[in-house]
C-alpha cells in the first residue's frame, strides 16, 4: 500500500513539472471550426529615420552618368545585417540627410520610401539636371529583425521588403520551442529617438489587429523562458552534482583502502 502511494506521488510529481498544453498554441480565443474575415487596419507604412541605409539605383538613357550614380550607391557600409557585415548604399546621417550623387543632401527622414524615391527622381529629372528621364528605385538595406530568447535559431534576419509580421520573425528563427511563454512575448522599438518595450500575447488573436503585430526596421523579440526549461537546467545540474559527489566519495574510499 505504501509503496503504490510514493508511486502516486511520483507520478502526479512528474505531471505537475510538464508543460500543459493549453499554454502551447496561439490564438486560443479564436472560435474553432469557425472562418473569421476582417479588414487589416494595422498596416503601418515604414518610414526612414536616422542611420538608415538606403539602396538606390537611378536608371536613364545616359549610361555614363547612370554609372557615377550607382558606382556611389555600391559605398559600403560598416552597419550590416549582422556583426562584422557591411550594407552597400547611402547613410541617412544625424541631420536626417542623404548624400545623393548630383545632388548633395536631400532630406528624407520621415518619408516613405515611396515619397523618397519621388523626391529623388523629380530632383534629377529637373530641366538641366545630370540625369534625363530617369527611374529611380530605392529601399531601406539594412531593414532588420532580432529573435532571441526560447527559439529553435535565435538570430538576426534581414528583411527584403517593407513588411513583416512578429508571426513571420519567429518562423524565421524556427518558432517557439515547447517551453516558451506565449503570453509574455517582449517587443523592443526604437523610433524617433524614443525606445518602447512592449509585451505582447501570441495567445489572443488581438495581437492580429495590434499596432505592433507588424514589425519596423530594428525591432528586437525577446522569447522568455518558462520555468519548466529552467527546472530541466537545474535538473541536470543537480543530477551531474550528485554524479561527481558519488565518484569523490568512491574516489576518497578507494584511495583509503589501497
Amino acid at each position: 500500500m505504501l509503496k503504490k502511494l510514493y508511486l502516486l506521488l511520483f507520478v502526479a510529481l512528474i505531471s505537475s513539472c510538464g508543460v500543459k498544453y493549453e499554454t502551447v498554441p496561439y490564438f486560443t480565443d479564436l472560435p474553432a471550426g469557425e472562418d473569421v474575415e476582417e479588414n487589416i487596419m494595422n498596416k503601418s507604412v515604414i518610414k526612414i529615420q536616422k542611420d538608415d541605409v538606403l539602396s538606390i539605383i537611378a536608371t536613364s538613357p545616359n549610361a555614363e552618368a547612370n554609372a557615377i550614380f550607382n558606382t556611389a550607391n555600391a559605398t559600403s557600409i560598416g552597419s550590416g545585417q549582422s556583426a562584422g557585415a557591411a550594407v552597400n548604399g547611402f547613410l541617412v546621417d544625424n541631420n536626417g540627410n542623404v548624400n545623393v550623387p548630383y545632388l548633395g543632401a536631400v532630406k528624407v527622414e520621415g518619408l516613405t520610401t515611396s515619397e523618397a524615391r519621388d523626391k529623388i527622381e523629380k530632383a534629377l529629372n529637373v530641366e538641366g539636371g545630370f540625369l534625363k528621364n530617369a527611374v529611380v528605385s530605392l529601399r531601406i538595406a539594412n531593414f532588420k529583425v532580432s529573435v532571441l530568447g526560447d527559439v529553435l535559431r535565435p538570430g538576426v534576419f534581414p528583411v527584403q521588403n517593407e513588411r513583416i509580421s512578429i508571426l513571420d520573425a519567429l518562423s524565421l528563427a524556427g518558432d517557439l520551442n515547447i517551453t516558451a511563454l506565449r503570453d509574455n512575448v517582449l517587443l523592443i522599438r526604437e523610433t524617433d529617438g524614443k525606445r518602447e518595450q512592449v509585451r505582447v500575447n501570441l495567445q489572443q488573436k488581438d495581437l492580429l489587429n495590434s499596432p505592433y503585430f507588424y514589425l519596423k526596421t530594428n525591432d528586437v523579440i525577446y522569447v522568455q523562458p518558462g520555468k519548466n526549461k529552467y527546472a530541466s537546467v537545474d535538473s541536470s545540474y543537480r543530477n551531474t552534482s550528485i554524479v561527481l559527489s558519488a565518484i569523490s566519495v568512491v574516489v576518497l574510499a578507494l584511495t583509503r583502502i589501497f
